[in-house]
C-alpha cells in the first residue's frame, strides 16, 4: 500500500505541472485565439450563415441507409450536454463570479466557426466501413491530408484514454451520487442498471447509438429548457438586474461571491472561456468523429450542422443553469453575505438553486436530468472510443471493438460505486493533449476547409438548394478515399 501511494505522488509530481501548463498557457490562449482566426478566416459565418445553419439542422433527420445528418449531431450533442452543462457551470459562477457568463457566451460565438472548420475536415477525409457507416476524425484527416501518421495514432491514443475510460468511469459515478442523494438507490444498483442500459445499446454498434441519441437529447434538452423559461418567466422582474450583473461583472465590477472574493476580470473571463470550452468542446477534437458518420451531399452542410450544437449545448442549455442560479434565493443569499459553504460548489449548488425554484420537483428533475444527460454521455463516448481504436487496429478493428465493449461496460460499473478523482485528473492531461494536437492541424489544414466552404457558398449562390461535393474541388483530391466524394 505504502509502494502504490508512493508511486501515485510520483505520477502526480509529473502529471499535475505538465497538465497545468498544457491548460493554462497553451489551451487556454490557443482555443480562444484560434477561434477567433477561423472567424475571421471565414467571414463571420456563425452569423452571416445562422439563417441557413438552423434550417439545415432539422432538415436532416433522414439518412437511406447510414447516420443521418441529425442523428451525427445528437451523437455529438451527447457527448456534449453531459453533467458540465449542470455542475460546470456552477462551478464557474462559484469560482469567477456572473461575468463568467459573459464570457462563456463569447466563447461560444468564435467556437462556432471552430467547430465548422473541424467538422467539416471530418467529412471531408471520412472512410466507409462495412456496416454501412463512415468513420472519420482528427485521426483520419491528420493522417490523410498532413501525412503525419505519428500525430494521428497520439490524438487517438489520448482520446481513447479521455473518453473510453476516464469520461465514461465519471459520468457514471456523477449519476450514481445523483440517484443515491435524489432517490436513496445504492450505487451498485445504479451501475448494474447503467451497465444493461449502455450494453444494450454499444453492441448495436454507431449506428444503434446514433438512433438512441437522437431519441433522448433533444427530448431532455427541450425539458430542461422549458424549465428554464418557467423560473425566468417567474421571476421576470429580476431579469434586467441579472443581465446586468452579467454584463458588469464580466469587466471587473460585480459583487465578489463565495469562492470568487477578489475576482477580477482575468478570473471572470478565464472561468468563463473554460467552461464554454470543455461544455461545446469546440476544437477538442471530439466532435469531428462524430460528424463524419452522417451521410450528407456535401461536407460543409454537416460542418454547420454541427456548428448549431455549439448554441444548443452553450447558448441555451448552459445559460438555461445559469438563469437558474443567478435568479435562485440561493444565489441572493451568497451576494448578501459575500460567503459561501465549501460544499455549495458544482452540482449542489445547481441542485440547491433549483429546489429554490421548484421545491422537491427541482431535485427530483436534476437528479433525472443528470441521469439521462451523463448515460447519453457514456454512449457518445463508447462510439468516439470505437472510431479511434478502428483506427488503430486497421484490419483488425472488429476484434479490437470486441475487447472493448466489456471493458468500458466493466469502467462504468466501477465508476458507478468508486471516486476516480486520479482517473479524472489523468483524463484532463490527455484531453488537453488531444486538442493541442488537433487545434495545431486543422490550423495547418485551413485553406482545405475554406476552399470547401467556398464551394459550398458558390454553389448556393447559384441557386442549388442542396450542393453537391465533388473531390475534385481540392488540391490534392487523392487524398480522399475513392468513391465517396465522386
Amino acid at each position: 500500500m505504502e509502494f502504490v501511494e508512493t508511486l501515485r505522488g510520483a505520477i502526480y509530481a509529473v502529471m499535475t505541472p505538465v497538465s497545468d501548463f498544457v491548460w493554462t498557457y497553451i489551451l487556454f490562449y490557443l482555443l480562444f485565439g484560434a477561434g477567433v482566426v477561423f472567424t475571421v478566416a471565414t467571414r463571420f459565418m456563425q452569423f452571416r450563415m445562422l439563417g441557413h445553419m438552423i434550417r439545415i439542422t432539422f432538415d436532416s433527420r433522414s439518412s437511406d441507409q447510414g447516420v443521418s445528418s441529425f442523428q451525427a449531431l445528437a451523437t455529438s450533442l451527447a457527448a456534449r450536454v453531459g453533467t458540465g452543462n449542470l455542475a460546470g457551470v456552477a462551478l464557474a459562477l462559484w469560482v469567477g463570479g456572473p461575468g463568467a457568463v459573459f464570457w462563456m457566451w463569447m466563447t461560444a460565438l468564435v467556437g462556432l466557426a471552430t467547430t465548422f472548420i473541424e467538422c467539416t475536415l471530418g467529412q471531408v477525409y471520412k472512410i466507409h466501413y462495412a456496416d454501412g457507416v463512415y468513420r472519420g476524425g482528427p485521426a483520419y484527416y491528420i493522417e490523410r491530408a498532413l501525412g503525419q501518421r505519428w500525430m494521428s495514432i497520439i490524438f487517438a491514443v489520448f482520446l481513447i484514454i479521455a473518453y473510453g475510460f476516464a469520461f465514461s468511469g465519471a459520468q457514471a459515478n456523477t449519476i450514481a451520487k445523483g440517484m443515491e442523494g435524489a432517490f436513496d438507490i445504492p450505487t451498485w444498483a445504479t451501475g448494474i442498471t447503467l451497465v444493461v442500459l449502455a450494453g444494450i445499446v454499444v453492441y448495436g454498434g454507431l449506428r444503434s447509438i446514433a438512433k438512441t441519441a437522437e431519441k433522448i437529447v433533444p427530448l431532455m434538452a427541450i425539458a430542461y429548457f422549458l424549465v428554464a423559461v418557467y423560473i425566468l418567466i417567474a421571476n421576470y422582474e429580476q431579469v434586467p438586474g441579472m443581465l446586468w450583473l452579467i454584463v458588469q461583472s464580466a469587466f471587473g465590477f460585480g459583487p465578489a461571491v463565495g469562492g470568487a472574493v477578489g475576482y477580477t476580470i482575468k478570473v471572470a473571463m478565464e472561468n468563463g472561456v473554460k467552461r464554454g470550452l470543455f461544455s461545446n468542446e469546440a476544437g477538442m477534437g471530439s466532435t469531428p468523429n462524430a460528424a463524419a458518420t452522417a451521410e450528407v451531399n456535401h461536407p460543409a452542410a454537416q460542418g454547420l450542422v454541427q456548428s448549431f450544437g455549439v448554441i444548443v449545448d452553450t447558448l441555451i442549455i448552459c445559460s438555461c443553469t445559469a438563469v437558474v442560479i443567478l435568479l435562485s434565493g440561493v444565489y441572493d443569499q451568497m451576494l448578501a453575505t459575500q460567503t459561501g459553504d465549501d460544499s455549495m460548489q458544482g452540482i449542489q449548488l445547481t441542485q440547491d438553486a433549483m429546489a429554490d425554484h421548484l421545491g422537491s420537483f427541482g431535485v427530483g428533475f436534476i437528479a433525472i436530468a443528470i441521469f439521462f444527460f451523463a448515460y447519453t454521455s457514456i454512449l457518445a463516448n463508447f462510439a468516439y472510443t470505437e472510431i479511434n481504436l478502428e483506427y488503430l487496429a486497421g484490419k483488425h478493428h472488429k476484434k479490437a471493438v470486441t475487447i472493448l465493449r466489456p471493458l468500458i461496460l466493466a469502467m462504468v460499473m466501477i465508476g458507478s460505486m468508486a471516486t476516480l478523482t486520479f482517473v479524472w485528473d489523468f483524463a484532463d492531461l490527455a484531453m488537453g493533449l488531444m486538442a493541442t494536437t488537433n487545434l495545431i492541424a486543422i490550423l495547418l489544414l485551413l485553406p482545405i476547409a475554406l476552399r470547401v466552404l467556398k464551394d459550398y457558398e458558390r454553389q448556393r449562390a447559384e441557386g442549388i438548394e442542396e450542393p453537391v461535393f465533388h473531390r475534385a474541388v481540392l488540391k490534392n483530391p487523392d487524398q480522399v478515399e475513392p468513391g465517396i466524394w465522386d
